[in-house]
């Protein structure tokens, strides 16, 4: 990985961790908002806009930590092994 890739890397981070640290503090909120104003244990009584959120979060993490430029670099390596062929001489 070559230092403008690294630092590209970095930023995206910093940006989902902030986006965590947001996420946390508005679900705490509105969560503790609902169980007062409710007074019911279910803490899933939640909103809609929480919902959304954590799945774009769930979708960034997968890009960010699992289907990273290393995933991509071994599946093309893959994929060049599969395609070559033995040359017969």
């Amino acid at each position: 990985m070559d230092y403008n890739n690294a630092q590209k890397r970095v930023k995206e981070l910093k940006s989902f961790y902030k986006n965590c640290m947001w996420f946390g503090i508005v679900a705490a909120i509105i969560l503790t908002r609902n169980f007062f104003k409710f007074l019911e244990t279910d803490i899933f009584h939640g909103s809609i806009i929480l919902t959304i959120w954590a799945i774009i979060l769930a979708v960034k993490a997968l890009r960010l930590f699992i289907l990273d430029s290393e995933w991509e670099n071994k599946i093309i390596e893959e994929e060049l092994k599969k395609t070559k062929k033995p040359i017969n001489f």
